[in-house]
């Protein structure tokens, strides 16, 4: 048996990778060294790995109504909460308490991927998404992204496309 290299091992075993490789999905592991004491996680991982902004999207728990909802939007812009509620046909939304989607999900934050979450949520995924062909979502881990098509993400997730990020 081959031995692995630090950067296998650290990608290696994530509740999102492992729903990825169960699923069959084509996907690409992208490991960097996290720093904590940068201001934004998702800023963070595009420069990491050379990537534009538009297509490093980041994941955001937020309350439609009472009901904790995914919302993967581009790391270059933020999420129009108004959006987000009209997507799954709801009045209000807010950002969720960081302890409760940390607890629901099963992730840290700054680490929370729409993949492989403990209670699955719906999701909204911003439509700016089909615009590439691949994108890269947090793999579940700080200094962990995960590289693949849209269409597989929305698949796996269950996620409407819909216009919630603003630039």
């Amino acid at each position: 048996m081959a031995k692995k290299t630090k950067k296998q091992q650290q990608s290696a075993g994530t509740p999102a990778t492992v729903a990825l490789t169960a699923a069959g999905v084509e996907f690409t592991v992208h490991a960097y060294d996290h720093d904590p004491s940068h201001p934004s996680y998702g800023e963070e991982a595009a420069e990491a790995m050379g990537v534009s902004p538009d297509r490093v999207f980041k994941t955001l728990v937020a309350d439609v109504d009472g009901a904790l909802t995914v919302a993967v939007v581009p790391v270059a812009g933020s999420l129009d909460l108004k959006a987000l509620a009209s997507a799954v046909g709801g009045k209000r939304a807010a950002m969720a308490d960081p302890t409760l989607a940390e607890r629901t999900t099963g992730y840290v934050r700054g680490g929370i991927s729409p993949l492989g979450q403990r209670k699955r949520l719906p999701t909204v995924l911003d439509a700016s998404a089909t615009a590439h062909p691949t994108i890269c979502v947090s793999a579940g881990r700080r200094g962990l992204e995960v590289e693949l098509s849209p269409a597989d993400l929305a698949g796996l997730t269950g996620a409407v496309l819909s216009e919630i990020a603003r630039a």
